[in-house]
Formats: C-alpha cells, sequence, structure tokens
C-alpha cells in the first residue's frame, strides 16, 4: 500500500514538500510511491528534464527531447501547452482552448503524427483521425465549411450522431455514426471546402469529421517529416445554408467556456518555448528520488505517450537507470479512456513506446493505462473500460506485442455525485469495485499480472466526506476489498498537503492526509491518515516480507445485498494473525464473534490480543462549511485483550478496527 504524488500550480510544490512535510507524509506508514502526471491530463508536453533539445534548434520549437543526464538536480519540471491542440476541455487546470474554433485562421489543430502510416507501419484507414463538434444541444445541419491546414485530407466523410455521453467517442461503435446524404469526400486539395451535406437538414447534437486519407505535404520549408504527416485544419463552421449564406451554429472564441466544444482524436506535441504551462508544475526525478518517499522501492514511473515522443520516453529511462535509480513498474500514459482516446490509436503508440523504453532496458515491466475509471457497461452505446481493454489486448496480440503488456492500472473514485447522502454510497462502494474488476476479467483481464490501483479516493471531485470518518472508511474498505480480489498495489491520492477546494455549490472538501496553510504548514491532519497509519502500521504490520490473505465469511443479513461489515484476514509467516474489521453503518453497532473455520469452527485467537479502533470517538470535524477542520483528531484506541476478550468483539457505528494476535491452530 503506497502513496500517489501529483503535479501543481507553479510554486506549490516546494511548500507542499519540505522536509517537515515529507518526514509528516512518512508517518502514515505508506511504503511504495506513484508518481502521477498532470501534463497528460493538461494536453501538455513534458519537459522531465529542462535541460535538452528541439527538434528545429534555431527557433527553439518544434519536438522537445530532454537530455538523458544533467549537469545539476531536476528539482522541478513542466508541462509545455500544445499551440495546436484540438480539444476544447481538458482534465487539469482547463484553462486552454481549441484551435478549431477560436475564431483564427491562423491557428490549427494538427493530429499526431505518430499516427500516421510512416510510424504505425499499417494504412493510415487503420487509424483514421477524426474532429468532433458538439453542440450541446441538437441543432439543424445541412452544411459544413472547413478551413484545411497543411498537411490536409484528401479523403473525408462527414457524419451526425446523438448520443448522452461524449466518452462513447473512444469507441465509434458501428451505428453510432451516421453519413451525411452529401458528406463524403474524395481527392480533396485542401484550402476552403464549403460542403452541401443534404437537402434538408439533420438536427443532431454531434457532427464528426472522420479523416482517412492524409495528403502527406508539408508546409514550404518545413525540414522535419513529422510537419507534414497527419491533418492539420484551422477552423470550422457548421449549420444550416440559407439562399447564399452559411448560418453558423458554432460559437468561435478563444474561451473554453464560450467556444463550441470540440473533441479531437489527438494532437501533434510540437510546441515552443514560450508555450510553458507555469499551472503544470511537476517535482523533479532527482528531488523525488532524494526526498525519501520512495522507501528504497522502484516507484511507480510515468511515461507520458498521447503528447510526447518515443525518443522523450527512452531519454526518461536512460537518464533514471543513470542516476541508479530503482526501477520496476512504467505505466504508459495516463487516463487516454478519459480523453476519448480510441484503443487502437494508444495501442499504436503504446508500441512505438514500449520498443523505443525496451531498447534501454528489455526487462522493465510495461503497463497501464492508468484508466481514468472501471465502472461497467451502461447503455446501448456508453460501453466501458473492459471493452476498451480488450479491444487494446486485441491490438497488442494482431500485432505481436502482448508480451509487452505486463500490469493492469487504473484509477477509482467510485462516486461522482458528492451531493447525496454519503451513507448508503458507503454500502455500495464495495460490490462497486468488485462488479467492475469481474467485468474486465470477462473481457480479458488475466489476474496473472499485477492489479494496481494507481490513485483512489472517495470521489474525483471535493467533499467533505473525503475528510471526515466517511473517507477513512472507504479508503480503507478500498484497499482491503481490492487485495482481496487479487490486487496487487494501492496507492492512496491525497498525500501531499493541500488545500480545502470547492468544486460544487453543495460542498467543499478534498482528497488529503493533511491540511497547510499558505506557508506550507500542516495545520490539521485528517481521517483518512490515520485511517492509513492503523491499516499500514497495524494491519500490515511494518514487515516488508509477504503475508498471506485469507477469505472472510459474515453471517450477518444484509439489505440489497450489501452489508454494513466487510472484513480482510491477513497472516504473517510466522502465524499471527490480523483482521481489518469496517462497520459502515453510520448509526449502529454490532457485536461479532471471531472464528477460524478450518474442518471445524475454533477460536481464532489464544494468548493477548490487540485491539486497534478508530471511530467518531477519535475524529470529528466542526460544523463550518467553507472551513471543515477537525474538532478532534487522536489517534486509534489500543487496547490488549485475553483472546477471550474477544469472543465478542464491538464494533462501533462508523468504525475501522484492526485486531492482532497469534493463531490457535497455525495449519492451514
Amino acid at each position: 500500500m503506497g502513496g500517489a504524488i501529483d503535479g501543481h500550480d507553479k510554486g506549490t510544490i516546494d511548500k507542499q514538500l519540505t522536509p517537515t512535510n515529507i518526514e509528516a507524509m512518512l508517518s502514515a506508514g505508506l511504503k511504495p510511491l506513484a508518481y502521477r502526471l498532470r501534463t497528460e491530463l493538461a494536453i501538455d508536453a513534458w519537459h522531465w528534464n529542462p535541460t535538452g533539445t528541439w527538434s528545429d534548434a534555431e527557433h527553439s520549437q518544434g519536438y522537445w527531447t530532454s537530455a538523458d543526464n544533467s549537469s545539476t538536480t531536476i528539482h522541478l519540471s513542466y508541462g509545455y501547452k500544445l499551440p495546436r491542440r484540438g480539444n476544447t476541455i481538458d482534465q487539469a487546470n482547463n484553462d486552454d482552448y481549441s484551435r478549431l474554433d477560436d475564431g483564427d485562421p491562423q491557428t490549427f489543430w494538427k493530429s499526431n503524427p505518430y499516427l500516421d502510416e510512416h510510424f504505425t507501419h499499417e494504412p493510415n484507414s487503420m487509424h483514421p483521425q477524426w474532429i468532433v463538434i458538439d453542440f450541446n444541444t441538437p441543432q439543424k445541419v445541412n452544411a459544413i465549411r472547413l478551413l484545411w491546414g497543411v498537411p490536409f485530407a484528401r479523403k473525408f466523410q462527414i457524419q451526425y450522431a446523438t448520443f448522452e455521453d461524449p466518452s462513447n467517442l473512444s469507441f465509434n461503435p458501428k451505428g453510432m455514426w451516421k453519413d451525411f446524404p452529401h458528406g463524403e469526400v474524395n481527392n480533396a486539395q485542401g484550402g476552403e471546402s464549403l460542403i452541401r451535406l443534404s437537402s434538408l437538414a439533420v438536427q443532431t447534437r454531434f457532427v464528426r469529421i472522420l479523416m482517412t486519407e492524409p495528403s502527406g505535404v508539408a508546409t514550404t520549408g518545413a525540414g522535419d517529416i513529422r510537419d507534414g504527416l497527419g491533418y492539420a485544419m484551422r477552423e470550422v463552421y457548421a449549420g444550416t445554408w440559407a439562399g447564399e449564406k452559411l448560418n453558423d451554429e458554432i460559437h468561435h472564441a478563444t474561451n473554453n467556456k464560450q467556444q463550441t466544444i470540440i473533441y479531437t482524436s489527438s494532437t501533434d506535441p510540437w510546441h515552443q518555448q514560450s508555450d510553458l504551462d507555469e499551472g503544470v508544475e511537476q517535482a523533479g526525478f532527482d528531488f523525488t528520488y532524494a526526498s525519501g518517499l520512495t522507501n528504497g522501492k522502484p516507484p511507480l514511473i510515468p511515461i507520458p505517450i498521447l503528447y510526447d515522443t518515443p525518443d522523450n520516453a527512452a531519454n526518461e529511462i536512460r537518464y533514471l537507470k543513470s542516476k541508479g535509480y530503482p526501477l520496476d513498474q512504467i505505466e504508459l500514459g495516463e487516463e487516454p479512456d478519459g480523453q476519448y482516446a480510441t484503443p487502437e490509436d494508444y495501442g499504436a503508440l503504446y508500441i512505438q513506446f514500449t520498443d523505443a523504453i525496451h531498447k534501454v532496458d528489455p526487462h522493465l515491466k510495461l503497463g497501464g493505462p492508468s484508466f481514468q475509471e472501471i465502472l461497467p457497461d451502461d447503455g446501448e452505446y456508453h460501453l466501458g473500460a473492459s471493452e476498451w481493454l480488450r479491444r487494446l489486448l486485441a491490438f497488442l496480440d494482431t500485432h505481436h506485442h502482448s508480451t509487452d503488456y505486463s500490469f493492469f492500472s487504473f484509477e477509482w473514485y467510485p462516486f461522482d455525485d458528492v451531493c447525496s447522502d454519503v451513507a448508503p454510497q458507503l454500502l455500495q462502494a464495495t460490490n462497486m469495485l468488485s462488479a467492475s474488476l469481474k467485468q474486465m476479467e470477462r473481457r480479458g483481464l488475466s489476474s496473472r499480472i499485477p492489479w494496481v490501483i494507481s490513485e483512489y479516493g472517495y470521489s474525483a471531485f471535493a467533499s467533505r466526506a473525503e475528510l471526515g470518518i466517511e473517507g477513512a472508511l472507504l479508503n480503507a474498505d478500498i484497499a482491503g476489498e481490492f487485495l482481496a480480489l487479487g490486487g496487487d498495489e494501492t496507492f492512496l491520492f491525497g498525500y501531499m498537503p493541500g488545500f480545502v477546494s470547492q468544486e460544487v455549490d453543495c460542498t467543499v472538501g478534498n482528497n488529503m492526509l493533511f491540511l497547510m496553510d499558505g506557508e506550507g504548514n500542516i495545520k490539521h491532519r485528517f481521517a483518512s491518515y490515520f485511517a492509513a497509519r492503523l491499516l499500514n502500521e497495524q494491519w500490515l504490520g511494518h514487515s516488508d516480507l509477504p503475508v498471506q490473505m485469507f477469505p472472510v465469511h459474515i453471517t450477518q443479513s444484509s439489505h440489497n445485498g450489501e452489508s454494513a461489515l466487510t472484513a480482510y484476514a491477513i497472516r504473517s509467516n510466522d502465524g499471527q494473525w490480523s483482521l481489518l474489521l469496517i462497520n459502515k453503518d453510520r448509526g449502529n453497532d454490532y457485536s461479532v464473534r471471531l472464528q477460524s473455520v478450518n474442518g471445524r469452527k475454533r477460536s481464532l485467537f489464544t494468548g493477548d490480543v490487540d485491539i486497534y479502533q478508530y471511530s467518531s470517538a477519535q475524529f470529528a470535524l466542526n460544523n463550518d462549511f467553507n472551513n471543515p477542520a477537525p474538532v478532534r483528531a487522536e489517534p486509534p484506541e489500543h487496547t490488549v485483550s485475553p483472546a477471550n476478550g474477544v469472543a465478542q468483539l464491538k464494533l462501533p457505528s462508523y468504525s475501522i478496527t484492526v485486531v492482532r494476535g497469534r493463531s490457535s491452530e497455525i495449519k492451514e
């Protein structure tokens, strides 16, 4: 069980990761470290080493490759915004915009050249690129005007669709898109295109430009082959043709709150020195390894692939190896499903990056893709991560790269609705994780490779529940359930000290163990800190030696299959049992009898037993909506009892209990 660190606004990391704060973080007992990559969510290229080279060195622009060495310590690193961006929305600060409807014909979107057949070694029709216009509500459309950049599409199709969830764009199942009657164009010559799509207007929410054959030409004077690969578009207009005029339904603006939302299949990682994004600061690798946060273990190291280059990835590995830093698992990409990348496009990039990395070190374990979520399928077109993974694995298999997928990783924030009552959600959470992983297995996820939760918490949105006992209960239950289901590693998000924030009107909060002030001083420890310490120190124990996990059966009636009690049992090699028991019932205590079932029932423990309990008796928040803070923040209560004293063990409402002791029978 480990913790995750992430990128933040400029100047934040040095406040978060002071020696005093790092000492507090380490006291939570989390062992391995996951390095999360905010640049990938921000649609940024990552200069993980501030020293490096540009493909167009004379103008400090082009495709960046960080150097595989450095004369100084890499303390911080930054993302760089992509001026050829097509997406209106990103999942970081969301402070940039699409160049396809910014009202400026001089700017343009360009697709990722690494998805061209020059790099994929398969026909461009296997990786069609697309632009999707989202009107939010259905609009009448029968004409479109396109201002092509260079390179342009020689063959493309204009389509329409109406569905609810944009995440369907990752899958594009058969039948979802319909062709406009006159939307197919062959032998196009670029420049400006005005296309009368149909005689009658179609009422539709989404319009897609599907590009299948590029021109393969570059602008005059371009010196890099990547300049002429893929597709480029300067501006798009769509609506109804009336008389001699196009009534454009697209809102053009240099602000993502004002322009019509546009999604694109990929983005060219070309950028300039002036594109520095101060809103995406990452801890430098040297700083991270020297901080002590890795505990001497190989951290989960990221490689960006949606907005980066294989050369930059290979140099990242060369640099880390030259420093002698421990390496094992390398996670390729972060949330490609949440950015609507298709599994096949991600797979094509994955192969290029794995080839580059394995030329440096063929023994590294590569995997990912750190799914945004793995909730089961929902609806005719709303397919989930299990189908995304099935298609990715199929792609890697047909391209003879199955062995390059060595571990599976995902993020787990089960609840988007942070305004509803938390108590019912806590009861649902265990079955949600189990059902999701079972569907992943049905679609091809192998239990023979490691499973990793690269981030987890109550919600991806800020909530008061994350600070209180509810968040502690859920975090403990997620970790216990995942390990019981066969998971290998968990990484708790919110490891770095943070701030209270408000993202929805009903609540404020954050996924964090510690609250810090503007100077970086830790002011409060929240319930999840004490729970993490309890699980790591008392349930798992201090030892790094392996432990065995055993199934636990609870003979308690449940409501709709959702039990208020969950329990997880481990045994160390010397025969000591450690039970984690969680009561997620807000209003009721329970008494339980602990028994070992091994042919016949018998008392589980002998001799003295250590009991640790954590509940509202130890932690409570104030009633201040805007400034939630603990009014009570004490460590778990510890008592020692003879074995017969736990024959009827009381579990308080909303509580976590750990019971440790010797077994009355050591045999299997």
